[in-house]
């Protein structure tokens, strides 16, 4: 795909069957992501149709699910049509001699695959690189050898017409015009079906069709002029077969530095390029042997030497060391690993040595996980998009408006004020013409957005800040109100118990009733109790029927007790003499009831993030209101509050799910604040930030959700922008991404808009004396793509 015609061309002519849904496309990717009803048709009559109408090669690609490429010695077919092992869901030839195995890791192991009798020899495959990146660098090698071979036949023509040689205008006319024809026919022959078929299939009036319109007009003037030499009346302007070879040759040139700078954009930004390839694996007996990545499965332990990379997610189990976490996490600064702390892929051990227990496959993984949500990115458009799709829809039809306009003018004055013949005014119109025609470039105006959605995503996911949807990249840098949970979020989540009650004449029997109640519950409440009372030596009992209940606490039953607890408001104890005091010391409070009597009561205390109070100050220094919406008491919401220097007015506390909801609303349906963007007359722009399922419902109703990664997969589902680190500062990152983003577009939009003004002007002959030759037209592409290109990539050196 070369330009927003392309795309244009693709969703139409997708959008026009009735088996696909919800279609998504990326110009940059050439990539299309759909819903198909497979009782209406199925991939491969999909794929077929598309190359029919479109002249697109496609190929599926498919990365769901654990799966590994098998080597077969022999025919694979006999491999495929063996009964499948347990745990092996899909099994389909990927070449001839190779299968791709899909399988259920938690049932069957890669390396157990491997090492299986399939009656014949069976060898882990190459690794395949990452789809997109080999379809650019295959794009991008297909275009430089047609270029190659362009410039092959074109310079022979250009040393024919421009050096001082012996004159033998026919002969070296010949040679010129068989190579002309064949530059015409090999190299410009694939734009013609191209454009034939998206006028007619899609509708679509795309670059192709102007490329074609104005090579083929060069090349036929060319012989027209040659015939006139033939037959001795040579016209005045010459030979043109220069013109049409060198217009080709110089588009070539411009798609193929435009494709490789597309691809090297990509490729820089590569999140599973982070993958290392070998692991070290550990057995029981202790013995270290180096396998595959690709062969890791559940239950592997392996070892992390020094200034390596850690091939996936694990926990540590032994050792200790400082861990580089900067490609994945935006963050400098080295972090302590020792037993129990958890490990990511793609970061780089320091000078201690690690035994790591897998949690996850290199397919599931962090570096597989940021990697998806940032296709996800790249694969939507801001609304801003929308305009350069309107932009470019006209571009071409105007184009050939005003050719025609130019082609009539140019004619009429040869005639009338330059005293030509009617056939050397209009070949001198057609010259003209043919400059209009190639000079003009959509490909920039299409490039303008998706080319910085692309960089501006792998930029960010560097920093540790993903942002899962272009729109939220569109509209962060203009936030009037950032509203922020507390726990886990401007708090560490870390609650520790410093003060406990029993009200229940069996504190042990209490203690172990609560214990089994709160087991395996994530809120940090819950879990620090739980925490607690295992260090204590308590153990659980069976408790049945266990439901939490979002934002108030938890109930079950066991031993014919009915068991709650959870916040004081929810259990209808905030009246109570004692609770009340320990509120007044601004502790979190966890009360514990059985049959309705309190049994329990613990006075919980948490610290703020390092971070909080740098990024509220720097927040409101921006002129962005800064909120807090808590479910905790109201003494510790607004202890927080002090701290942070946050006005009471904006301090919600005791809120459930729904309440935090409310409040967002009113806040969007207020007035924004004076902020520094000055977006004083449009609409609030709310982000909210939060880590816990209680916390869902805000983050999709706000403009835009910021998710804590340390939270839970439901908040996380619910959120535009993901914060791979809980780190507050990711709030501060996402805004200034977003602004530069939007700075690249618009930079965009008016170089774009500049150059095919001026460019169509001088093309035109609106200056008289100043011109572009009609064989230099073609270096338009290039000139007016590359800036556009540079300007994304740049993104990546800024600070942000």
């Amino acid at each position: 795909m070369t330009c927003t015609g392309c795309e244009t061309k693709l969703t139409r002519t997708l959008g026009a069957l009735e088996s696909i849904q919800n279609v998504k496309t990326s110009l940059v990717l050439s990539r299309a992501e759909f819903d198909l009803d497979p009782s209406a048709g199925s991939v491969a009559d999909i794929i077929k149709y598309l190359e029919r109408t479109t002249e697109f090669q496609c190929e599926r690609r498919t990365d769901q699910g654990s799966h590994i490429d098998l080597q077969v010695s022999g025919d694979a077919i006999d491999l495929v049509n063996q009964k499948w092992p347990d745990g092996v869901m899909e099994m389909k030839i990927a070449g001839s001699n190779t299968v791709t195995v899909t399988y259920d890791a938690t049932v069957v192991g890669a390396r157990d695959l491997l090492s299986r009798e399939w009656g014949r020899t069976v060898t882990l495959a190459p690794p395949r690189p990452d789809p997109t990146l080999a379809a650019g660098s295959r794009h991008a090698r297909e275009m430089g050898y047609m270029t190659l071979l362009s410039i092959v036949l074109t310079v022979p023509v250009l040393v024919m017409a421009w050096a001082p040689l012996p004159q033998r205008e026919i002969a070296y006319g010949s040679a010129s015009l068989a190579l002309a024809t064949t530059v015409q026919v090999v190299i410009a022959g694939p734009f013609y079906p191209k454009a034939l078929k998206s006028l007619i299939f899609s509708r679509t009036i795309e670059m192709d069709l102007l490329i074609v319109l104005s090579t083929t007009t060069a090349y036929v003037v060319s012989v027209v002029s040659f015939g006139f030499l033939v037959s001795g009346t040579p016209l005045s302007t010459g030979q043109f077969f220069e013109t049409s070879t060198l217009l080709v040759t110089l588009i070539m040139v411009g798609r193929f530095v435009s494709a490789l700078a597309r691809h090297k954009a990509v490729e820089s930004i590569s999140m599973r390029s982070l993958q290392s390839p070998v692991a070290v694996l550990v057995d029981d007996a202790g013995n270290e042997s180096k396998t595959d990545t690709r062969l890791l499965q559940y239950g592997d332990i392996f070892k992390v030497m020094a200034d390596s990379r850690v091939p996936t997610d694990g926990t540590v189990i032994s050792g200790s060391s400082e861990v580089d976490e900067s490609m994945m996490t935006g963050e400098s600064n080295p972090v302590e690993k020792h037993i129990q702390s958890t490990v990511m892929a793609g970061s780089i051990n320091g000078s201690g040595t690690l035994l790591v227990r897998l949690s996850r496959l290199p397919c599931d993984n962090t570096i597989s996980t940021i990697a998806g949500m940032v296709d996800e990115a790249k694969l939507s458009k801001p609304k801003i998009h929308d305009i350069a799709d309107r932009i470019s829809g006209y571009f071409v039809p105007l184009v050939v408006t005003l050719t025609i306009i130019t082609l009539v003018i140019w004619t009429a004055i040869g005639i009338t004020v330059r005293n030509q013949s009617g056939r050397e005014a209009t070949i001198q119109a057609i010259t003209y013409a043919v400059t209009v025609l190639i000079v003009s470039c959509p490909c920039a105006i299409g490039l303008a957005v998706p080319m910085v959605v692309v960089i501006a995503s792998g930029f960010s996911a560097e920093r540790g800040v993903i942002f899962k949807s272009a729109e939220s990249l569109e509209v962060a840098y203009k936030t009037s109100h950032a509203v922020f949970d507390k726990t886990g979020t401007l708090t560490q989540g870390r609650l520790t118990v410093v003060r406990e009650k029993y009200i229940d004449p069996d504190p042990n029997t209490a203690k172990s009733l609560l214990l089994g109640l709160i087991s395996g519950i994530k809120h940090p409440v819950s879990a620090a109790i739980a925490t607690h009372l295992k260090a204590n030596g308590v153990s659980s009992l069976a408790v049945s029927d266990v439901q939490t209940l979002t934002g108030k606490g938890v109930q079950g039953s066991a031993m014919g007790y009915d068991l709650r607890c959870g916040n004081s408001r929810y259990l209808g104890l905030s009246s109570d003499p004692y609770i009340q005091s320990v509120l007044s010391q601004r502790f979190t409070v966890f009360c514990f009831t059985i049959n309705g009597s309190l049994a329990a009561v613990y006075a919980l205390e948490d610290t703020l993030r390092p971070e909080a109070l740098s990024t509220v100050q720097k927040l409101q220094q921006r002129g962005i209101s800064v909120h807090i919406i808590s479910g905790d008491d109201d003494g510790v919401v607004h202890s927080v509050a002090t701290q942070l220097n946050i006005p009471d007015a904006n301090v919600r506390s005791r809120c459930t799910p729904t309440d935090k909801q409310r409040y967002i609303q009113s806040l969007l349906a207020g007035p924004a604040s004076a902020c520094a963007n000055k977006h004083k007359k449009k609409s609030p722009v709310v982000l909210f930030c939060g880590d816990g399922t209680n916390d869902a419902v805000a983050l999709a109703q706000a403009t835009i959700g910021v998710h804590m990664n340390e939270g839970t997969d439901v908040a996380k589902s619910a959120a535009d922008v993901v914060l791979v680190r809980p780190y507050l500062a990711g709030v501060l990152v996402a805004i200034a991404i977003s602004r530069k983003a939007m700075n690249r577009i618009m930079f965009n939009f008016g170089w774009s808009f500049a150059y095919n003004l001026f460019a169509i002007l001088l093309a035109a002959g609106a200056f008289v004396n100043a011109r572009i030759p009609p064989e230099f037209a073609g270096l338009g592409e290039l000139v007016s793509v590359l800036p556009v290109i540079i300007a994304a990539v740049l993104l990546r050196w800024s600070r942000a």
